[in-house]
């Protein structure tokens, strides 16, 4: 998996590989947060905080579009203009969309690729319990 606007490259280069799916035709959340479990056991308020973070962060993008582009396209080395066209094969998934997600997708689409990545050699066990693996409260 990867992001924009390294995608754009494969689409306008097709000999270079193949795009299976875009949050276009498969609309997920592409965006994850990581965090250790001690760390959030002690560490709820910041955890909380870099979720509604990440949530304005969205609201940012849908009502200055120009300017999110702007600071998007900088940590890519893009112009906004340019981040603007790749980001265009983007769905932003609000935060009604990460709850319906993380209520039962998630672990749906977790079963998919575990098979995926068990054949892979990228993981050598699959967890027994899926949705032990992801904590969706700091999305209520």
């Amino acid at each position: 998996m990867t992001y924009e606007p390294y995608l754009s490259t494969v689409r306008a280069n097709p000999a270079a590989g193949k795009i299976l799916a875009t949050t276009l035709d498969y609309p997920m959340v592409m965006d994850t947060v990581g965090c250790a479990p001690k760390w959030l056991a002690a560490n709820g308020k910041a955890a909380q905080a870099l979720t509604n973070s990440y949530f304005e962060a969205l609201e940012m993008i849908k009502n200055d579009p120009v300017k999110s582009n702007e600071i998007m396209g900088a940590a890519v080395k893009q112009t906004g203009e340019a981040f603007a066209k790749s980001s265009a094969y983007l769905r932003w998934q609000d935060k009604a969309a990460n709850q319906k997600f993380f209520a039962g997708e998630l672990t749906s689409f977790m079963k998919d690729a575990e098979k995926i990545l068990l054949e892979a050699g990228v993981i050598r066990k699959a967890p027994d319990n899926l949705a032990a693996t992801f904590d969706a409260s700091y999305i209520k």
